[in-house]
């Protein structure tokens, strides 16, 4: 039965290591479902997050896991709105990963809101002054275009595939997949920047406080552009380890080189904005509200120092963008894994900062420097949709035909 569905023309492992291979993902999400069920049945005092800490753990996995699936928008914007043809071959895998990704953060906002059965209020009961409540409705919405863009691979499957109607119902809507692609770039970049937004308007932390255009602080767009620089790079990171741990190459390197180039230009650019941003904000912004820059980093517990800004702009930013631009860093593969690895290290460090340090940082003069250790409920759920993630990228790539080069690239010998 296993055999008969996994794609012509291609060799997997047996059923029997496949399945040893998810005994470890499989108990983390087993471990990840008892720690979210102590969670809603027992409440938020099952973490450790407390009047300083309102924005904790999962917020900020819930804003890495969006920011690097930008990789599914970006991806598919470059494929089917600017044409760029070559990308038709990890597109599939964008959208899976992406998928995960979005996935992933719809059940963070599920366990982080406590109780799930009023999650509906968001909508029936929309605050509409609130960029949180945008943030719903397009994450929502943007969910559903990719749960729509995934379906047709599904129906690509080997014996689903056979059926007549399911054959021509997956057909068509690849013909009709620059809709999706268009709807879902459009949405996503609106919630990334709102996600943005929310931290660039908190004048009563101003350390995430931003100035902007009209009502949009710089931060609702820095947000995008981040998105759509790092995403695809953890798209590459992801299928990079796929390869390695199958022993396969599935793309080839003219893929690779056309989307490291284009995510080079996106993080050069974003990380140029990002320091004339952070530079905007020390010299103009910060003295406007009564400090100095330098209360907003503490280095008496190395916690908060100053270095965590150095890392994110420099190592995580000026460097991976450097790889990328230039040809002969980025087809070196070890130069290669190091600029993607930074990138997507950076994003997410970036969303780390804008949702920790804001809390961290008294406001008040009777106020000190609160510190915040995650509990092991929060690490098993924040682990918990990267196990699930992995599930279904295994599954995917184990039955269904997600990359269009794997035969070529990996003939089989027919005995």
């Amino acid at each position: 039965m296993d055999s008969a569905l996994i794609p012509e023309g291609v060799e997997r492992c047996s059923l029997k290591r496949f399945t040893l291979g998810l005994v470890i993902p499989a108990a983390l999400v087993i471990w990840g479902l008892y720690a979210a069920y102590l969670c809603w049945f027992k409440g938020l005092n099952q973490t450790n997050m407390n009047d300083s800490y309102g924005f904790a753990l999962w917020i900020w996995a819930d804003l890495a896991v969006i920011a690097v699936g930008g990789g599914a928008f970006f991806t598919g914007f470059l494929r089917y709105v600017v044409g760029k043809d070559e990308l038709k071959n990890i597109i599939n895998f964008a959208v899976i990963v992406g998928f995960c990704c979005y996935c992933s953060a719809m059940l963070i906002l599920a366990i982080d809101i406590g109780q799930p059965l009023r999650g509906w209020f968001i909508f029936w009961h929309a605050n509409v002054h609130s960029m949180l409540t945008e943030v719903a409705f397009c994450l929502s919405l943007y969910l559903s275009v990719l749960a729509i863009e995934y379906l047709p691979l599904l129906l690509e499957n080997r014996k689903i595939d056979q059926n007549p109607f399911w054959h021509n119902m997956g057909h068509r809507m690849h013909e009709i997949m620059a809709v999706f692609a268009a709807t879902g770039a459009f949405l996503s970049c609106f919630h990334q920047g709102s996600l943005g937004g929310v931290t660039g308007v908190l004048y009563g932390r101003p350390f995430g406080l931003r100035e902007g255009i009209f009502i949009w602080p710089w931060t609702f767009f820095l947000y995008t552009w981040s998105a759509a620089a790092c995403g695809p790079c953890f798209t590459m990171f992801c299928c990079k380890i796929t390869e390695k741990l199958t022993g396969k190459r599935l793309v080839k390197d003219n893929v690779y080189d056309l989307l490291a180039k284009i995510s080079g230009w996106m993080l050069g650019t974003y990380i140029v904005a990002k320091i004339a941003d952070t530079l905007w904000w020390a010299v103009v912004t910060v003295p406007k509200t009564g400090f100095s820059f330098m209360q907003f980093y503490n280095n008496s517990n190395n916690y908060h120092g100053l270095w965590i800004l150095i890392l994110e702009l420099v190592v995580c930013g000026i460097v991976p963008a450097a790889i990328l631009l230039k040809k002969e860093w980025r087809q070196n593969s070890r130069l290669f894994m190091v600029a993607v690895t930074l990138a997507v290290f950076g994003v997410c460090l970036n969303r780390w900062v804008m949702v920790m340090q804001p809390m961290a940082m008294p406001v008040m003069t009777f106020d000190q420097w609160v510190l915040y250790f995650p509990s092991w409920q929060e690490w098993a759920t924040t682990i918990l949709p990267v196990a699930g993630g992995i599930l279904v990228i295994a599954l995917s790539y184990r039955y269904l035909p997600v990359f269009p080069q794997e035969r070529e690239l990996n003939p089989v010998e027919k005995s």
